[in-house]
């Protein structure tokens, strides 16, 4: 008899919503499992072909900027029991970097990202979709905290960004995708009753193999 299929977790919202903290308390009950994180973000297109001037000008908010293809091609092979080589994704040069990150199949990979649940493919690929909703007020204060102390950039710049790009592209791509979550999260990595709900939930799946 095979191994079971790998549970998939999808884990949405919007740039500064917590995702990322509710996907590392996931990580850190299960840890000592077969446990893998997918980042979206490591799936920005390959843009060598074009000037560097030219990749300046990508919308990352977008999702034509990711190459959904080749995710949806990795995550069949981990959930076929096969290894992957996971792209890395380099912002300083604004391209797909040379080098990638061997991936072994675990039994629960979780699926993290602004946009993973815009794909009607990737939804399919996953049993528990997840969507974290913070209030936009609350999204630009860590974006801007986190872009001037981690990425040097000035507060102009960000909130710039912010209304020009990353607000307009969350309302018309990511807060629509919440419709397709099975759980809303509220408040993202400091909502500790969501969480242990959603560990519960998982334990279930993985020590049970069922899903409902």
């Amino acid at each position: 008899m095979g191994k079971k299929r790998p549970v998939v977790i999808g884990i949405a919202g919007g740039s500064g919503s917590g995702k990322t903290s509710v996907t590392h308390s996931i990580y850190e009950v299960f840890k000592d499992h077969n446990l893998v994180v997918i980042e979206q973000d490591y799936y920005y297109k390959d843009q060598s072909h074009l000037e560097f001037e030219q990749r300046l000008e990508t919308n990352y908010d977008h999702p034509d900027a990711f190459d959904t293809d080749l995710l949806i091609e990795d995550i069949g092979k981990l959930l076929n029991r096969q290894s992957i080589e996971k792209p890395i994704y380099d912002y300083a040069l604004h391209t797909r970097a040379k080098e990638s990150e061997h991936i072994e199949p675990q039994d629960v990979i979780i699926l993290e990202g602004i946009l993973v649940l815009s794909d009607p493919r990737l939804r399919d690929l996953m049993d528990i979709k997840l969507f974290v909703d913070t209030d936009s007020d609350l999204r630009i204060i860590r974006r801007i905290l986190r872009d001037i102390n981690e990425r040097g950039r000035s507060i102009d710049s960000v909130v710039e960004q912010y209304l020009s790009v990353v607000r307009p592209m969350h309302n018309q791509f990511i807060e629509p995708t919440k419709r397709y979550a099975d759980i809303i999260i509220p408040e993202g990595g400091q909502n500790e009753v969501a969480i242990d709900l959603m560990v519960t939930k998982i334990k279930t799946i993985v020590e049970n193999d069922t899903i409902v």
